[in-house]
């Protein structure tokens, strides 16, 4: 499969994956903005995805070393988007954060089902019908 992608500033890097095996391509910031309780992050990158297709941005296991969290857990990049892609992150207590040219971020791709939802008066019976939080114990 195919998946375009334009470099929308000149010193955007391409993403890779680190190892063939990775699920994930490794995304790069070229810009960070700070801000009160957060830092914003360009790629300088935009993706064409297929119709049928999402992207989901998530950080690299890397964030575990560094005193930032990403806003959102993970991101969703629709196919009809075009822009830039971008991660915010939290600032926590500390000062370690990613900084220009660091991988800030990666990229999965997958397939979409094709779902038809249906309104009904009732649902199918489970053994944890309703349970909510912690329903399922410790």
């Amino acid at each position: 499969m195919e998946i375009k992608y334009k470099k929308l500033k000149a010193r955007a890097k391409k993403p890779f994956k680190k190892h063939d095996v990775d699920a994930g391509y490794d995304l790069t910031a070229i810009w960070k903005e700070i801000y009160l309780k957060y830092t914003a992050y360009g790629t300088g990158l935009a993706f064409d995805i297929p119709k049928g297709y999402v992207g989901y941005l998530f950080p690299r296991s890397s964030v575990s070393n560094k005193d930032q969290i990403l806003k959102n857990c993970v991101g969703v990049i629709d196919s009809g988007y075009l822009g830039e892609i971008m991660f915010r992150f939290y600032r926590l207590e500390g000062n370690d954060i990613y900084e220009i040219g660091d991988r800030v971020g990666q990229i999965v791709f997958m397939k979409l089902p094709e779902v038809e939802l249906v309104e009904a008066q009732e649902l199918s019976d489970t053994e944890r019908g309703t349970a909510g939080y912690g329903s399922s114990g410790k």
